[in-house]
């Protein structure tokens, strides 16, 4: 990644931000009927079930994996992570929202604990991700970050397209 590297004040506020992804799915989903959480976002974005799923696996199959290869490997070779792919190969839409939420809880509080037990030196180990380049570990919050930035765009995006089809006349 080509951003400098984190001071620890920006890095203390990249994992609080972190922190706060769970709430703010909760928050958004939490009054959704079971056909509000599978109905497919605007222009053909995921559903809110999907979103949860696909965060709780990235999180687990992409991130933690990402943070352990770094810290436990000399310059590894990071796969990619397809999420697209997996969304349709599991079937997202027919798992429960509720598990959804739990499972990207549980693994970002795992992966933001594993990121703030680091020493200093370990943010510096790097390696090559497919599709990205070289990356270190301090990029890492930074792309989780990114990521659930675009996720946040998206939902809201969802939920303010669900309150027009409310109050719109029919």
């Amino acid at each position: 990644m080509k951003d400098r590297p984190l001071d620890d004040a920006n890095r203390e506020a990249t994992l609080g931000a972190l922190e706060a992804m769970s709430t703010f799915l909760q928050e958004r989903f939490a009054e959704l009927s079971a056909a509000e959480a599978v109905a497919e976002g605007p222009d053909g974005t995921f559903s809110p079930v999907e979103h949860c799923w696909h965060l709780a696996d990235l999180e687990r199959e992409g991130f933690a994996v990402r943070i352990h290869r770094l810290l436990e490997e000399e310059e590894p070779s990071l796969p990619d992570f397809d999420g697209a792919r997996v969304a349709r190969e599991r079937q997202y839409r027919s798992r429960s929202l509720a598990e959804g939420l739990a499972a990207f809880r549980s693994a970002r509080l795992s992966n933001r604990g594993r990121l703030r037990s680091l020493r200093a030196d370990q943010w510096s180990r790097a390696g090559t991700q497919e599709g990205v380049g070289r990356v270190t570990m301090d990029d890492l919050p930074r792309m989780m970050a990114e990521h659930d930035a675009a996720h946040r765009l998206e939902i809201d995006a969802c939920v303010a397209a669900k309150r027009r089809r409310a109050t719109s006349p029919r």
